[in-house]
């Protein structure tokens, strides 16, 4: 995503974190102390402010200690940033990825399951999304419905944002802090079923004030992103409120496929199948776009953080890969990130994976152009020792080229948006609410069979709820929801039948308990906020 697209979020507007908000608790101190100068809110700069806030960190940017971060856990703030941590929840917890930089707190204890109430990602996350919903707030409260439509659908993208960020919090910590307005009172404590309860009003309020299906620039939510998160919500309400609406998640996904104007990606181009290019640096133009419904922008020269996209394809990458793969960027982060393999199990079964960077050769012997794995020497199959840099297959997805041949703008970052929302996501939701409601359906198995024929897999006459859960890995494996399915599919804590690497800290895989299936509450929150408790099983 080229610099003048991301302006062009909110014309003639600069997208840079400029504004000195101090807390995510506390009340925001934005008035001038200078009194020869007065202040001015620039709305259009905050609405910039809100959408970045899911790729950018601060002030500075990455590798900077210097703001609210430093004070929550011990990491610069390029590793603060919203997708990330809610990311590594999400993945590291579950049965696709893992990890090798142990300096990185917080991380070893969340691939095996062990994390407590101090573990640092948990906060950081926590904290970041109540930034995002502090941001949020101050714009509602101080951009009042004047009746145009321009502010109506502004407001209507702010309350969406914020109940996105709500439905993380919900989903990740299950019961936490509510606040709806900037104020020092202590927020109200929410359970989960109130959340729900409170986005799924929100969103219905909202509707009609969101723009129509692609009548926004590319990176602004409309009213698809609206329907889509409705699916999402209904399809996890039984772990929510512990009653199912899959009929509800049923109708919300249909009405998301049919839009009008956001389908799926299905023509390559370059040499690249229509699946690479949903993850590729000219995504935002190669035809990915009218899949994306919720595009996070970014630019190699000026979205810096070491967060979201640049996360996903530098953490990916060790230079020999490069050598068969090009990344795009300059390698710098050695592979870090790895592929359990769990995963690979997924697209191999039984076969033995050959040694090889010829990607042609390894789509094929899966017969999915989705298993974009990385097999070659010197990295083997499963995570046998984690603290082992060359265990694990390498992750191929994400990468920083361009499928027109042209180069991306920069190396050390990259240009390629991270798709937060697309729409193969209301395919799956509606396939596994029908079969949920009526069994093997033709219905079901045309939704399935629309993604497969993209990846050029081949079909089934029905799928089960097995090959469902299977299919929501292969389709969004590393983009930071697997956590979410296999708690609504009862393969994550509390149970042993589903396995995978160092679950419960074992190798072969070992039961940990149900509780925790949401993450701790914050010791500073719980200790600020006489409101709140911590979730049953962590200390109090």
């Amino acid at each position: 995503m080229k610099l003048n697209s991301i302006k062009s979020l909110i014309p003639a507007v600069a997208l840079a974190l400029s504004m000195g908000f101090v807390s995510c608790t506390k009340d925001l101190d934005v008035e001038n102390i200078n009194p020869q100068q007065t202040s001015e809110l620039d709305t259009d700069a905050l609405l910039n402010k809100i959408y970045s806030s899911f790729v950018l960190t601060g002030q500075k940017g990455p590798g900077d200690n210097d703001d609210a971060w430093k004070d929550i856990q011990d990491l610069d703030e390029g590793r603060s940033e919203f997708f990330r941590m809610s990311w590594e929840l999400n993945e590291f917890t579950s049965d696709e990825a893992s990890w090798v930089w142990w300096s990185d707190g917080g991380l070893r204890d969340l691939v095996t399951n062990t994390y407590s109430e101090g573990n640092e990602r948990c906060t950081g996350f926590y904290y970041r999304a109540y930034f995002t919903i502090t941001l949020c707030n101050f714009y509602l409260d101080q951009v009042a419905d004047d009746g145009t439509e321009d502010i109506k659908q502004k407001r209507a993208e702010v309350r969406f944002i914020r109940a996105l960020v709500y439905w993380y919090i919900m989903d990740l910590f299950g019961n936490a802090a509510f606040i709806e307005h900037v104020s020092a009172t202590p927020g109200e404590r929410y359970t989960r079923a109130q959340y729900f309860e409170y986005i799924e009003k929100e969103l219905t309020e909202i509707e009609d004030d969101m723009a129509a299906p692609g009548a926004v620039q590319y990176g602004r939510v409309d009213k698809v992103a609206n329907w889509l998160l409705k699916a999402r919500l209904y399809l996890n309400a039984e772990v929510y409120t512990g009653t199912p609406r899959w009929a509800d998640a049923k109708t919300y996904a249909e009405k998301a496929i049919n839009n009008g104007y956001y389908h799926l990606n299905t023509t390559g181009k370059g040499g690249y199948s229509a699946y690479q290019l949903l993850f590729l640096a000219d995504n935002d133009t190669n035809g990915a776009q009218f899949e994306a419904v919720f595009p996070i922008l970014h630019d190699g020269i000026n979205t810096t953080s070491h967060g979201a996209m640049n996360m996903l394809v530098l953490s990916s990458y060790a230079g020999s890969m490069s050598d068969d793969i090009p990344s795009g960027t300059d390698n710098s982060w050695g592979r870090c990130n790895r592929v359990k393999g769990t995963l690979t199990d997924r697209f191999f079964g039984s076969q033995e994976v050959p040694q090889t960077g010829d990607l042609d050769q390894i789509i094929t012997l899966a017969g999915d152009d989705r298993a974009l794995i990385y097999p070659n020497a010197p990295y083997s199959r499963y995570i046998t020792d984690l603290d082992d840099q060359e265990v694990g297959y390498g992750c191929v997805k994400f990468r920083n080229v361009r499928s027109d041949g042209q180069p991306a703008s920069a190396q050390a970052k990259v240009d390629t948006d991270l798709p937060l929302m697309r729409l193969a996501e209301a395919y799956l939701t509606y396939a596994e609410a029908e079969t949920r409601l009526n069994g093997q359906t033709t219905a079901a198995r045309d939704k399935i069979d629309a993604l497969r024929n993209r990846a050029h897999a081949t079909t089934k006459a029905a799928y089960t709820l097995d090959d469902i859960f299977n299919e929501w890995s292969k389709e969004f494996w590393f983009e930071g929801r697997r956590r979410v399915d296999m708690v609504r599919f009862g393969r994550f804590g509390g149970q042993s039948s589903f396995r995978w690497e160092w679950m419960g800290n074992s190798f072969g895989g070992s039961q940990f308990p149900a509780f925790r299936n949401i993450f701790p509450i914050p010791v500073n929150d719980l200790e600020n906020n006489p409101n709140l408790k911590q979730n049953e099983g962590y200390r109090d």
